[in-house]
């Protein structure tokens, strides 16, 4: 399936800022089952472009405007060529099991075991899997535990935007039974490390099918969990769509939890107020859209919290953005 992106992402101030430093994770990442056909990224204002592999080899694009500007605009365009995944078996032998406690297995995966940021095991985490029989899973093999647990979050969470924000823990959605995608992959990273599987973090674009029952909002970023096991490697589960990933699913990065690789984050020097606004669309490639055409077709919604830059010596040099989107 050959898939078009288009990612706009856009900080308004309420007065002019005298530099901002920005870092962005919106490449679609070249693998297996998916082939980057083309990738653009757009400034305004214009600025030089850097890039960088980061730890986990994802692509970064870093960039300074250091004029004054009360507006930011990144547009991020990419072609993607994606394939449909090899069909899982059924079930595992429970030697799997033995196999994810190899020193080689632990070795090899060891940033994807560890809690992390947003990715712990807590009270509540712990509540929830009790209430839920999930702990009774490990008697199956990992594949089957996994999917029964995809499926758990997602009959046990509603779908709702605006309940969590890009830094909330998972209790928070655990208390509320709701969330977005975030939240969802958040938690099920949390419980697979819990029983001793490594599960990384992956963001990404989701080509949503209403008729397949996607649940997650078409004109947002999306993220899902990656599990490693041994017999299988890397398999990828979509607790928010209740789904194994495929051709639908474009991966751009994967790290530990979304602190390791948010679409946008950076720092600015000023006293303002900023506001967010971002606009995605995903579709099957066609005759490319004109940019006015495609913003009005995908009009930025600007729901990111709004922030009081106070003014110091420390901030002054260097003052961190609430600009990272949160991703649906």
């Amino acid at each position: 399936m050959l898939l078009e992106v288009r990612h706009v992402t856009q900080y308004h101030y309420d007065r002019p800022v005298r530099e901002s430093v920005m870092e962005v994770w919106m490449q679609p990442q070249k693998a297996a089952r998916q082939r980057l056909v083309s990738f653009e990224l757009d400034l305004d204002p214009a600025a030089q472009l850097f890039s960088y592999p980061d730890t986990f080899g994802n692509a970064v694009y870093h960039f300074d405007v250091p004029q004054p500007h009360d507006r930011l605009t990144i547009v991020a365009r990419s072609a993607v060529e994606t394939q449909t995944p090899q069909p899982l078996p059924e079930a595992l032998d429970m030697g799997e099991w033995d196999r994810l406690k190899s020193d080689f297995v632990r070795g090899e995966t060891f940033d994807f075991l560890r809690p992390h940021g947003f990715v712990r095991e807590t009270d509540a985490l712990r509540t929830f899997m009790a209430e839920r029989g999930l702990d009774e899973l490990r008697r199956r093999d990992p594949l089957t535990a996994i999917r029964r647990l995809s499926q758990t979050i997602y009959e046990s969470f509603d779908y709702e935007a605006g309940v969590t924000g890009a830094d909330s823990p998972i209790d928070l959605a655990i208390s509320a039974g709701r969330g977005v995608c975030q939240d969802f992959a958040h938690i099920m990273i949390a419980a697979c490390r819990s029983w001793g599987v490594p599960t990384r973090y992956v963001s990404g674009y989701l080509f949503t099918d209403r008729k397949a029952g996607d649940r997650s909002d078409p004109d947002a970023t999306h993220a899902w969990a990656e599990v490693f096991l041994p017999s299988l490697r890397w398999v990828g589960f979509d607790p928010t769509n209740n789904t194994l990933t495929g051709e639908r699913h474009i991966s751009v990065a994967f790290g530990r939890d979304y602190s390791d690789v948010p679409p946008s984050r950076g720092v600015y020097k000023g006293e303002a107020e900023s506001q967010l606004g971002v606009a995605v669309s995903v579709r099957r490639a066609r005759a490319a859209m004109t940019e006015p055409e495609f913003l009005r077709i995908a009009k930025p919604s600007f729901t990111g919290a709004r922030r009081r830059v106070s003014p110091s010596a420390a901030l002054e040099a260097q003052q961190r953005q609430q600009q990272q989107q949160q991703q649906q």
